[in-house]
């Protein structure tokens, strides 16, 4: 794997460097060597953020750990990534390098694959952000899909853990 790293708020020291790269080592078997791994160390009050991102095969890996402790955060986002790698191995394989599975035991079997419980239908109106931005907070719903007026595509706004909004728009190609 290529790895990544990104500091934000913080300086990546060589030692930081080396030892994310062994703990993402144990995700090697998983993946091609020309596999690219990106990495955001960042720092925010007493917050230790770590966020790996492993795009492939059309698939985007993605994992985030906020502990008070930086080598807890990296350990944890390796352990988050292995597991959504074990709990979703049948339809990864095709993607992962050919080996990745061989020895690896059963996955548990308590975690229940999700379901869809509920659909919803509804007319998507033209309108700007600002206006979508309201019905976000009027509908008290952590995200909203709507027709953006200005650029005529379907846009997600949503709200971020960090209490900011985001914003979801389609490539053009």
């Amino acid at each position: 794997m290529q790895v990544t790293i990104y500091g934000k708020n913080i300086h990546v020291s060589n030692y930081l460097k080396e030892l994310t790269i062994k703990k993402l080592g144990k995700l090697d078997k998983y993946f091609y060597d020309e596999t690219v791994v990106q990495v955001t160390l960042s720092v925010e009050k007493s917050r230790h953020i770590v966020e790996v991102t492993i795009p492939f095969g059309g698939i985007v890996l993605r994992a985030e750990e906020v502990t008070g402790d930086m080598y807890a955060s990296i350990d944890n986002v390796v352990d988050k990534i292995e597991r959504q790698i074990k709990k979703h191995r049948t339809k990864l394989e095709k993607s992962l390098h050919q080996s990745a599975f061989k020895g690896v035991g059963a996955v548990d079997e308590t975690e229940q694959e999700a379901k869809i419980v509920k659909k919803k239908k509804f007319d998507f109106k033209p309108m700007s952000l600002e206006e979508a931005i309201l019905q976000l907070d009027l509908i008290d719903h952590n995200f909203f899909i709507f027709t953006n007026a200005d650029t005529d595509s379907v846009n997600i706004l949503y709200k971020r853990k960090d209490g900011e909004l985001g914003l979801i728009e389609p490539e053009d190609i």
